[in-house]
């Protein structure tokens, strides 16, 4: 993600929304809604990017808002360079999306070291499933985009995800707008393990079978073979994505599951 990415190349937001969103209407998924803490490190980093270590915390929330699914997401790392120099990443990320897919708001802001980078807000809209549509931005500027057929938003991606996993698919190419690219939606090609069996005395919430997954993002306008970033990840057939990995090209950010809590509808 660049400019019209809200986000930047180190929040994770977009890419976790894509995650942790599931309609079970639309897909007959039985998933649940949660309240999880992950803590960052960093995995490795390339010895060109001066980055030598990096820290945080990311809480996502995940709820059942009634006539949709709602997610706030906080994201917070501290990135260190080789002259002891730090700087300080926060992403907040907020979004709702109606359970049949077709409706979707968003809210971003990114800040660097106290300050406003970045910012987005707007809605968007599929005429059908599977059609076309539109999304309105009225952050950071007022502007309007089309949406191409075969768009998806956060939510029905991963159900399809999810889907294809209980189906053994292998490899699913969607495009995907989650309000973090004002040129439109991203190309994300997923990457599907098999299943695996839930780990011997898992929580209640993590005593799931689930899949390694691995999501490929491009962006809108790309045209190299390289995607803009990966994430990794061990994602549950409940909706939970118990670890992962953020890679950002320059530097691999490890998120480990430290908290996790059932969160009961608002209806």
């Amino acid at each position: 993600m660049t400019k019209a990415s809200v986000l930047g190349r180190q929040g994770a937001a977009g890419v976790l929304a894509g995650v942790l969103l599931y309609s079970a209407a639309a897909y007959a998924v039985d998933v649940s809604p949660h309240r999880a803490i992950y803590d960052l490190s960093l995995a490795s980093a390339k010895s060109q990017s001066g980055i030598v270590d990096a820290k945080g915390t990311m809480l996502v929330e995940w709820a059942d808002a009634c006539d949709g699914w709602a997610i706030d997401q906080r994201y917070r790392l501290t990135v260190t360079n080789d002259e002891s120099e730090e700087s300080l990443v926060t992403v907040s990320f907020s979004s709702w999306e109606s359970k049949d897919g077709l409706s979707y708001r968003f809210f971003i802001r990114k800040l660097r070291d106290g300050d406003l980078a970045e910012e987005a807000r707007g809605r968007a809209k599929l005429n059908g499933r599977g059609e076309g549509g539109q999304a309105d931005f009225s952050q950071p500027e007022v502007a309007s985009v089309a949406l191409p057929k075969g768009t998806m938003f956060p939510t029905e991606h991963t159900l399809l995800l999810l889907k294809g996993a209980a189906e053994n698919q292998r490899f699913i190419t969607r495009p995907v707008f989650d309000g973090g690219e004002m040129e439109g939606p991203s190309e994300v090609t997923a990457a599907i393990g098999q299943a695996t069996k839930p780990s011997a005395n898992a929580k209640p919430l993590l005593a799931h079978r689930g899949w390694s997954v691995r999501l490929a993002f491009y962006k809108p306008d790309q045209t190299g073979s390289e995607p803009d970033y990966e994430v990794g990840m061990k994602l549950l057939e409940n909706g939970v994505a118990e670890d992962m990995n953020l890679d950002y090209g320059d530097m691999v950010v490890r998120a480990r599951l430290r908290e996790i809590e059932a969160l009961k509808p608002s209806c």
